[in-house]
């Protein structure tokens, strides 16, 4: 059973490393809606077609992504909508511990004026 657990850490762990990129969080954001071709997925993200090439090979690796052909146009779709539960609740955190960080430097900014004044 230990086997299988740690393949299930690894492989989460791959996953993971493989959102940790602003590019590639940003191709997610932009197909949360809908099927987007990719030179419009290029537009939106404002990454050249060479980069968003690479980031979109790592994310179709990792089956984050699918794709369909229409003629010589390929379309980016996201393959489970899980992976944007994922990506909200992450940034949910994030923005929640940025709160915390800045109410914390209040904190300390009040403080310090408070001792200053004395």
């Amino acid at each position: 059973m230990q086997d299988i657990d740690d393949q299930a850490y690894v492989l989460h762990a791959s996953v993971c490393q493989t959102l940790a990129n602003p590019t590639r969080l940003k191709i997610l954001n932009a197909l949360r809606d809908q099927e987007i071709p990719v030179a419009e997925l290029a537009r939106r993200t404002g990454t050249s077609m060479p980069n968003l090439s690479q980031h979109l090979a790592i994310l179709r690796q990792r089956r984050v992504v699918l794709t369909r052909r229409q003629g010589v146009t390929i379309h980016y779709r996201i393959a489970n909508p899980k992976i944007l539960q994922a990506f909200d609740i992450m940034r949910e955190v994030l923005f929640e511990q940025l709160s915390e960080g800045r109410r914390l430097v209040a904190a300390v900014n009040r403080a310090r004026r408070g001792g200053a004044r004395r």
